[in-house]
């Protein structure tokens, strides 16, 4: 099976005025995605405040979306935890239920447990005992647990299910170029993360994806469609348009923006974040939907 390549949106976690589940609403994110042309998507990421979910409402959320898109998208499901045992169950529960892939963190607590490099190798072989899905291994800085290239070479090599890796490092696309060299066909699936916001350095340094927000999936996912077909400046021209955008969700408003902008094209009834993430500034929030009129982007107009 040839790898995924393009847009991999990490889907929210929609929730009610009162920070209930709101399943139907979480349906029509999927259906947005389907009709944006997404290559995948992701669950239960931490854009997806999965930090704020229990085991229960982790269990809804996988069946509602395996369930519902029923083999329209990929599906990769973040099954992170300390735990190999635990992560190990909750992907071959995801497995189980028909994703494609599953994506961990390394294992880490808080700001200072972290494990060594044998330790997270082992850890990864653990998880993968018995898994017939793909992994992708997320190394980003909220993690204290360091990933260097040659560790994650060693771990794609030694790990046959490893063929993905997300990396959101600032110098992304150094540890991108380095990493394509050292692991070469063991890790094809090299992603980029935070929100796009170094893509096209992270594509000519040889991702071959990005896993961005909900935000603006349809325009990512043709600009990395068309960089891999060689039309590299149209690919630069409408990244450095859309730069601004995805910049201020970055830096601005983090996972809130998606939410926001979703209520306001009317695909989600609720931008609740659950507590203790409150809501954007008042200020903040109305700066994000003007840029986003002026962009008419699809998750305005998809209702």
């Amino acid at each position: 099976m040839s790898a995924i390549t393009g847009v991999m949106p990490v889907a929210p976690t929609i929730f009610a005025d009162d920070e209930e589940l709101d399943l139907d609403g979480q349906r029509r994110v999927l259906d947005y995605l389907v009709d944006g042309k997404s290559d995948a998507v992701c669950i239960l990421a931490n854009y997806s405040e999965q930090f704020s979910l229990t085991d229960e409402e982790r269990e809804q959320v996988l069946r509602t979306t395996m369930e519902h898109l029923d083999g329209r998208l990929p599906v990769c499901v973040t099954t992170s935890h300390f735990s190999p045992r635990i992560a190990r169950e909750r992907s071959l529960r995801a497995q189980e239920l028909g994703a494609e892939m599953v994506m961990l963190m390394p294992p880490f607590f808080g700001a200072t447990m972290k494990v060594d490099d044998e330790a997270v190798l082992e850890y990864f072989k653990r998880v993968a005992d018995g898994l017939d899905v793909d992994i992708m291994i997320q190394d980003a800085p909220m993690s204290t647990t360091p990933l260097s290239v040659g560790l994650l070479t060693r771990i794609a090599k030694e790990v046959p299910n490893v063929n993905y890796a997300k990396i959101e490092m600032p110098q992304a696309a150094e540890k991108l170029r380095a990493l394509g060299t050292s692991a070469g066909s063991s890790l094809p699936g090299l992603f980029d993360g935070e929100e796009a916001i170094t893509l096209i350095p992270d594509l000519e340094a040889g991702a071959r994806g990005t896993m961005s927000s909900c935000m603006v999936p349809d325009q990512l996912g043709q600009i990395v469609r068309d960089f891999l077909a060689g039309e590299r400046d149209k690919a630069i021209t409408a990244w450095e348009n859309l730069l601004p955008f995805i910049h201020f969700e970055n830096r601005q408003c983090g996972l809130r923006a998606t939410k926001v902008l979703m209520k306001e094209g009317n695909i989600i009834a609720s931008d609740r974040t659950r507590q203790p993430v409150g809501e954007l500034q008042p200020d903040t929030r109305a700066q994000l939907v003007e840029m986003a009129k002026r962009k008419d982007p699809l998750i305005l107009r998809w209702a």
